[in-house]
Formats: C-alpha cells, sequence, structure tokens
C-alpha cells in the first residue's frame, strides 16, 4: 500500500491557520485591554489575571493528564484565552482565591466535562463568570474606583457603575451622581471590571482580529446594533428614564462581549446568516436584561443564553452544498434552446447533453 495516501474524515480543505495562532492571536488582540486595565488598577489587576490565566492553564493540565490521560495542549492558548477573558471580566479586589474558583469551573466544568476545545456549548470563561456571580455576589459587584490597587477593605474605594445608577434611578441621575459620559466611557477613565473600562482598547483588539481574519465583522456589529436598536426603541419613548444606545453601548460589558465572548467559533453559528440572527437577537436580549432584569449588566447572560441556540441556528441554517445551486427554476425536460437559457437551479433530471442524444434518438427512430 502506498504510504503517501492518506484517508481521514472531512474537511479536507485545511486553512494557513492553526488553534495555537488563532488562539494567541486573541491574546494578542487582549493586549490593549490589559494595558488599560494594569495603568488604572495598579499591580493588582495584574494579579487577578495571572492567577486567573494560571488557573485555566493548571486546571486544563491536570484533568488532562492525570484524568482523562491524553496528550496535553496547553501550549495552544485555548486555556489562557479563557483565563485571560474570565479575569477581564473580574473587579480588582476580588479575593485571589475566588478567582482561582471561577478559573477551575471554566475550565474543568464548562470546557473538559463535555470533551474539552471544540466541544463545550457554553463560553468557558462566561460560564466561570456566571458561576462566580452566582457564588460570590457581593465580591463581584464591588467596583473599585480607578487609582485602587491595595484592597477592598475601604468602602470608599468603590462606586457605583453607570448602569448600576441606570437601573436604580433612570438616566435623569446619571449627571446628578456623576456618573461618567460617553468620552469617559470610551476612553476607560472610569470604574468597573478589569476589561470592560475601555471602548477604546477593546475596539482596537477588536480591529486587530478582524484584520488577522480571526473572527469576521457579523457577529460584533450585529450583536451591538441589536442592543442600539432595542435600548433606543425606549430610549426615543422616555429619554429621562433610558439611556441613549450609545452611552449602552460604551458602558458596561457590550463590547468586551460583541468583540471577544460572542465571536467563539466554538460557540457560535457556522454561516453567515447564522451568526447574524444569532448575535442580532443576543444584544437585543442584553438590552431588554438591563432594562428590565434583576442585574443592570446582561451581555454575559444574553450570551450564555444565546449559545444555547446555537445548535438549533445550525440545524435550521445550513451552508449550501458545494456544486449545487439553487433559488432559481428546475431545468426544462427538453428543447435545447431552453436548456441552454436555464440559469441553474439544482442539477436533477435531464442534462442538456443527454436532452440533445434523446432527440437525435426520437429522429432516428422517425
Amino acid at each position: 500500500m502506498n504510504s503517501s495516501l492518506v484517508v481521514s474524515l472531512s474537511p479536507h480543505v485545511r486553512g494557513k491557520d492553526s488553534v495555537a495562532s488563532v488562539m494567541w492571536g486573541v491574546v494578542i488582540a487582549l493586549l490593549p485591554a490589559v494595558g488599560v486595565s494594569v495603568w488604572a488598577f495598579g499591580l493588582r489587576a495584574l494579579i487577578v489575571l495571572m492567577v486567573a490565566v494560571g488557573g485555566a492553564v493548571l486546571t486544563e493540565w491536570l484533568v488532562t493528564a492525570l484524568l482523562l490521560r491524553r496528550p496535553v495542549r496547553v501550549a495552544d492558548g485555548s486555556a489562557a484565552v479563557t483565563g485571560l477573558l474570565l479575569g477581564l471580566n473580574l473587579p480588582a479586589g476580588i479575593p485571589l482565591w475566588q478567582v482561582a474558583a471561577g478559573a477551575v469551573f471554566a475550565i474543568a466544568i464548562a470546557k473538559m466535562v463535555f470533551g474539552g476545545l471544540g466541544h463545550n456549548p457554553f463560553n468557558p470563561a462566561l460560564a466561570g463568570r456566571a458561576f462566580m456571580l452566582a457564588s460570590f455576589p457581593g465580591e463581584m459587584t464591588l467596583w473599585p474606583q480607578q487609582g485602587f490597587s491595595a484592597s477592598l477593605a475601604a468602602d470608599g474605594v468603590t462606586g457605583a457603575t453607570p448602569l448600576g445608577i441606570l437601573a436604580e434611578s433612570g438616566s435623569a441621575a446619571l449627571a446628578e451622581q456623576g456618573a461618567p459620559g460617553h468620552l469617559d466611557l470610551f476612553l476607560g477613565t472610569i470604574g468597573g471590571s478589569l476589561g470592560e473600562i475601555s471602548a477604546l482598547a477593546i475596539l482596537v483588539g477588536g480591529l486587530f482580529m478582524l484584520i488577522r481574519r480571526i473572527i469576521t465583522w457579523e457577529i460584533p456589529v450585529m450583536f451591538l446594533l441589536g442592543l442600539g436598536i432595542f435600548t433606543g426603541a425606549f430610549w426615543a419613548a422616555d429619554p429621562g428614564q433610558y439611556a441613549d444606545p450609545l452611552y449602552h453601548i460604551l458602558a458596561g460589558g457590550a463590547m468586551l462581549g460583541a468583540w471577544f465572548m460572542a465571536t467563539d467559533m466554538v460557540t457560535s453559528p457556522m454561516t453567515v446568516r447564522g451568526r447574524i440572527i444569532y448575535a442580532l437577537a443576543g444584544g437585543m436580549l442584553a438590552g431588554a436584561i438591563r432594562l428590565f432584569g434583576a442585574y443592570p449588566e446582561g451581555v454575559s447572560y444574553a450570551i450564555l443564553i444565546m449559545n444555547a441556540f446555537v445548535p438549533i441556528i445550525d440545524r435550521a441554517i445550513k451552508p449550501r452544498r458545494f456544486g449545487v445551486k439553487t433559488g432559481t427554476a428546475p431545468l426544462p425536460m427538453s428543447g435545447p434552446a431552453k436548456s441552454g437559457a436555464s440559469g441553474g437551479g439544482v442539477q436533477t433530471g435531464a442534462s442538456p447533453k443527454n436532452t440533445e442524444q434523446g432527440t437525435e434518438k426520437e429522429q432516428s427512430r422517425g
């Protein structure tokens, strides 16, 4: 047998990018957000991120090597991305043991239980954040102001987030309570989770991923559009109660979720139409949770809920099979002129060549 012939399962077309190049590309894209968080919250932010990344990588190594006894692939960067995204979703003052617990849950429960990379139905980092929000609600909602670098022992270093003010008192209270404006939200001169304070830093990383073709535009654009449409409708009806759509897009975790969470290739639809539906619905759902839910921030739960719909979306919207044309009338059964004028259609029935052969046979019989 010729050993140069390799028979394998589909897909047979392979791209030049590997899992490792994609994952480490995401890490590079997150560096602006990491830099802003360290600049804003000091060494404590760096420690939180290191614990989150270290906890995620160590957990995957232990589960893979000791429990599953499979080759360890932590070098592909997927566990590091999960840990980094989880850390960027946390406040700087959260106890480090809670950070480690969230990283263990994200990898061991949300990822490895389902079979590891490529098999997890939910975004592991968001699952870890949801676990921490349910387990440690007090520490997860203590938002330090910028300049914080020690601990949250003093209440004076914490403050309400803009979304918290909106949920409690409406948009009219933003100016009264000194909430940051649009420019502050864009540049990052506010308090909050490590990776959510600067929309500019997230946008820089997102554009890098677009240029590298790590992601496509549909999910981030349509997610933010869905959030803007939903919140904009209520803002137009009552601007004294609801903030404008741009404020919602810049505040909280909307930018981080749209560019780095919802675009997870494992937990998002395969087709362009599927991605548009998934992202548009996710953005609207995030807006609904923000305006009417118990938590002022709804991005994480909206993405997790839409992750659950991905198998249904992929089943309903299937990619067109290679070599098949759809959307036009089927080929006529006879007549060379009509066969030649046909614009396509599913290739069933007689081909033009067979039709001509059939006509010649009929003439010879006549």
